[in-house]
């Protein structure tokens, strides 16, 4: 009787710890997102430690596991990334190109494995991309060589401390390019930094000893704008303006400051990543989504920085 009884009550037990461990399945395949791969061009970037963190905030809103490495610059980090996450079969991937153009055989082989792909900020020139979420970078170039135009009074010889490797980049100097060609002013060099401040000082140090008379700068980015402005400040430099590009919280100090740092085009990368994960979103559950998403940009100076401060004055 007594083993009849122990028999019943295993049963039971045996019985239970499958319906529950059914129920724990079920919720964990209920529970589980789309899993996007995400490689940075530079995670010690303010911009994109700024877009990171809202691609992060917009993933939870949206149920979307993000898987978010940084190339650091290295071309073939970047496209070992993008192989780690074929291999990890994720459904989507997300490229920030360290090199536009060179990238473009990673995304094939990504292309190959069925696995979406998406640009954010930089665009690839090459391999299949369903969209390209980015600010308007062209216009950001226009609007810098609008402002170097009327800072200048529309005549003098500039530098473009440049990165020319990356489509972005390319774009901002082919806007900034377009606003001053109708002017006087001539751009006398054009050399490249990569996009980092050190070596932007050092490219800086050169082109303020081989042009004596130089009148601006157009630093593409705000790491390079603040490399120059430090080889200006130790030529003991003050008829050298520069216009620069991002908005960084450095940046907009010297330009409120009164710096050689006169004006900034600024880019939104907290937009930049919360729209990319929008599109993801959309696009794996089978929406439409354009080609190309553009986010806006606009410019800022010490005026418009002054007035910001005074309308928000809790405001960092």
């Amino acid at each position: 009787m007594m083993n009849r009884h122990i028999a019943a009550f295993l049963a039971l037990v045996a019985l239970a710890v499958l319906v529950v461990g059914c129920g724990k399945k079920e919720t964990a395949k209920a529970g589980k997102g789309p899993m996007v791969g995400v490689t940075l061009w530079r995670k010690g970037d303010p911009f994109y430690q700024n877009l990171e963190s809202a691609m992060r905030e917009e993933a939870e809103k949206e149920g979307v596991t993000l898987r978010v490495q940084s190339a650091e610059m290295d071309l073939h980090t970047q496209m070992g990334q993008v192989e780690d996450f074929i291999a990890q079969k994720v459904d989507a991937i997300v490229v920030c190109p360290v090199d536009s153009k060179s990238i473009a055989g990673a995304i094939r082989k990504a292309n190959d494995a069925k696995i979406p792909v998406f640009t954010a900020d930089i665009a690839a020139q090459g391999g299949d991309v369903v969209s390209h979420i980015a600010s308007d970078n062209v216009e950001g170039g226009r609007l810098a060589g609008e402002y170097m135009v009327k800072l200048l009074g529309g005549k003098g010889k500039i530098v473009i401390v440049n990165h020319p490797i990356v489509t972005s980049v390319q774009d901002r100097v082919r806007g900034f390019k377009e606003a001053i060609v109708k002017s006087n002013i001539k751009i006398v060099d054009d050399q490249a930094c990569e996009g980092l401040r050190d070596k932007a000082m050092a490219v800086m140090e050169n082109l303020l000893r081989k042009h004596r008379d130089l009148d601006g700068v157009f630093a593409i980015n705000d790491s390079a704008a603040l490399g120059c402005l430090a080889a200006i400040r130790q030529a003991k430099r003050t008829d050298v303006a520069i216009v620069g590009y991002d908005g960084d919280p450095e940046a907009r100090q010297e330009i409120l400051a009164g710096s050689p740092l006169k004006a900034d085009a600024v880019q939104f990368p907290r937009e930049i990543g919360k729209v990319t994960v929008q599109t993801i979103a959309k696009y794996l559950k089978g929406e439409q989504v354009p080609k190309i998403v553009p986010i806006k940009v606009g410019i800022i100076d010490q005026e418009s920085l002054k007035k910001e401060a005074k309308d928000n004055p809790g405001s960092k």
